[in-house]
């Protein structure tokens, strides 16, 4: 069928199909070789890392790199951590993204104008690090799980997305119908408002997902205790850990074994640290093109 179509288009939409197609080929050629860059090193030899060797495919396959990451006794601590705030933290997102959206949805609602600048205003405006760190603080929630989870309850910007496909695609018949079967406006949102928004709250759930399990600077910020830290803040000790101070090796092999476990120790943490958002993503794929169209694009 394309290749009928491209047969009966005119030479120049055929030259500018051709241009398209070169161009999105080097646009997917940059983006896609990195990715398998980093991945076929984390399973390559040191040595083949540090002299170059691997270009495309891992070279003397080895899972040295990922032994010594997991030989860390912090690991497991940080991987628990960060999946409990990826979890709690894109429940507490997506409880508190719906109930905000839901009544700024609502026609009869007339502020609802005024409070969304109020929301709008935060976007550009807001106190900065230090009076957040000292409001965390009178808070007590410095040092604790609630440090990562409550300052960042809901994202303005997904909150506008989020009430923008709830006007352009849930009509307002419903809402009148479910009033005259006796259906309260909560239950309107649970059982109605909520089972439609699907799309949108897939999307909303990797946009959250992916900032909880990236979260570093807030980590690094309000928790002290090892017991606390994420992955992320893990992976960076285990980095700092792997690497090779010079002046203290004098044998000529040993600092180029060191070099080599240093690089694959660094691309091996790389490819664990986002395994989990790689595996995410693909189960709410169909969702996110419509959510994100319909949520973003529209009025």
């Amino acid at each position: 069928m394309r290749q009928t179509k491209f047969r009966y288009m005119s030479p120049g939409d055929k030259l500018f199909t051709i241009l398209v197609y070169v161009v999105l080929s080097a646009v997917l050629v940059v983006i896609l070789y990195p990715l398998i860059y980093v991945v076929s090193a984390s399973f390559s030899d040191p040595q083949a890392v540090i002299s170059g060797e691997v270009v495309l495919f891992p070279v003397r396959p080895t899972l040295r790199g990922y032994a010594a990451v997991f030989q860390n006794g912090k690991i497991l601590t940080g991987f628990a951590n960060s999946f409990f705030y990826l979890i709690a933290g894109t429940a507490i997102n997506l409880v508190m993204t719906m109930l905000c959206a839901y009544p700024l949805s609502r026609k009869e609602f007339t502020a609802r104008g005024k409070i969304s600048l109020f929301f709008v205003f935060t976007m550009y405006f807001s106190g900065g690090m230090v009076p957040s760190y000292i409001l965390v603080n009178k808070l007590h929630l410095l040092n604790t799980r609630w440090a990562m989870l409550i300052p960042m309850a809901m994202s303005t910007y997904n909150m506008i997305i989020c009430r923008t496909y709830i006007v352009n695609s849930i009509p307002d018949e419903l809402y009148e119908a479910s009033q005259i079967d006796g259906c309260t406006p909560f239950k309107y949102m649970i059982r109605i408002v909520v089972p439609l928004c699907k799309p949108i709250l897939a999307v909303l759930t990797l946009y959250y997902g992916v900032s909880h399990w990236n979260d570093y600077f807030n980590a690094m910020l309000y928790l002290h205790d090892d017991r606390l830290q994420p992955l992320t803040i893990v992976m960076k000790e285990i980095l700092i850990m792997g690497k090779v101070d010079m002046t203290k090796v004098t044998d000529a092999s040993a600092v180029s074994k060191l070099q080599g476990m240093s690089e694959l120790l660094k691309y091996s943490t790389i490819v664990v640290a986002c395994l989990p958002v790689m595996l995410l993503y693909p189960m709410i794929q169909k969702h996110l093109v419509k959510g994100v169209m319909v949520g973003s694009v529209k009025g």
